[in-house]
């Protein structure tokens, strides 16, 4: 065979070769897209994933399905925790916390210790769309949220948050969040450990602080000042954080809660902290946290989490290490992660309890729970 002909089958062999290749890697890509679009949430919240995944799956975005989703879980009052009618502070009061994040752009909306408005992840994505801010609290937020068309001002109490509140009254308002502190009387006002008199006409006003103390107590542990604080678990304090992957490849993650029975009021947990609570990156991946927000906020577990993702680390082992990180220096903490990479691979980590997350897939006929074992 002359040269110029081998010349010719080699190039032909070379091009072939090249249209295969292409065309596996096409056939392989669209595979790969069978688990989009995606949902995540932490806790069996079924219902609100089934409305993201109804959202997401009709075409809309990843952040309309995201605060779809997180909505249904307000209305709900997921466990208690999620939504007005839940979780009352130290005065009886529901406040809600929430936040929306747009991997894409990565623009943040938040809200944060907010009254009398019970729609808090539509809240917070007023502040997104609407505001160059990321994070607004307190009655400001409420006056914003009502002026931006959200039904308010509304009593977000219920009877079951009430009665509640009723019996822990009756327990001397035992546990609590405060530490180092004496209350003058049983339920506060709480002052400093060194503050041997305050006059303020009550019953302890003209007692040494000793004696305040004994008659508070009544022969029980001085549990204020020890700080014995609610134990955390699913039914007092939990986060709805969720991920959404649409069927464009954007990642958006969002967050509710009406935060930790009988916190101290104008507490602010993780459930509002970007990067705490959640966070998205559509270069990257997600991550939506639940627990301890007072102690995991002061880690940012899922900036964390997305951050060893983008470094290279699979999900599973980039949840376990912002987990592990928390508990090497709080070994008594509760709280997990769900970690979520922009190709669909998904996992858990947990401290301290045991943890669950839903996922729906295209390739899921329902919605589908994994547990994660601390």
């Amino acid at each position: 065979m002359s040269t110029p002909a081998l010349r010719t089958r080699c190039l032909l062999f070379i091009f072939f070769v090249h249209v295969l290749f292409r065309e596996k890697a096409f056939i392989r890509l669209v595979s790969g897209s069978e688990l989009c679009p995606m949902v995540v949430s932490t806790w069996p919240f079924v219902e609100a994933v089934r409305t993201a995944w109804r959202v997401v799956d009709s075409g809309s975005s990843a952040v309309d399905a995201v605060v779809e989703g997180c909505s249904t879980c307000e209305e709900l009052r997921c466990d208690g925790t999620v939504g007005p009618g839940g979780s009352p502070d130290e005065n009886g009061e529901t406040t809600i916390d929430a936040l929306v994040m747009n991997g894409t752009t990565m623009e943040v909306g938040a809200v944060a210790s907010m009254r009398y408005v019970k729609d808090g992840i539509k809240a917070a994505k007023l502040v997104m769309d609407h505001t160059k801010h990321s994070l607004i609290v307190g009655e400001k937020a409420s006056i914003f949220a009502v002026s931006m068309g959200l039904p308010g001002p509304t009593n977000l109490s219920s009877p079951e948050s009430i009665e509640k509140w009723i019996r822990w009254k009756a327990k001397l308002c035992q546990p609590n969040f405060r530490k180092n502190v004496i209350p003058i009387n049983s339920c506060g006002p709480y002052h400093l450990g060194n503050v041997a008199s305050i006059s303020d006409g009550n019953s302890c006003a003209s007692s040494p602080a000793i004696n305040c103390i004994q008659n508070w107590s009544e022969g029980n542990s001085f549990e204020a000042m020890l700080s014995n604080s609610v134990p955390f678990n699913y039914h007092n304090h939990d986060t709805i954080s969720m991920a959404v992957i649409d069927k464009a490849g954007k990642i958006a993650v969002g967050t509710s809660t009406n935060g930790a029975t009988f916190k101290v009021p104008g507490r602010v947990g993780d459930g509002p902290i970007m990067g705490s609570s959640a966070y998205a990156d559509d270069e990257v991946g997600a991550c939506g946290a639940s627990g301890d927000g007072d102690i995991m906020m002061r880690f940012l577990p899922c900036y964390q989490v997305v951050e060893s993702m983008r470094q290279g680390m699979e999900p599973k082992h980039a949840a376990a290490e912002a987990i592990s990180r928390i508990a090497r220096k709080y070994p008594g903490f509760v709280g997990a992660v769900f970690a979520l990479d922009k190709n669909g691979l998904h996992a858990g980590a947990a401290h301290g309890w045991t943890f669950q997350y839903s996922v729906r897939t295209p390739n899921m006929k329902d919605v589908q729970i994994f547990t994660v074992m601390p």
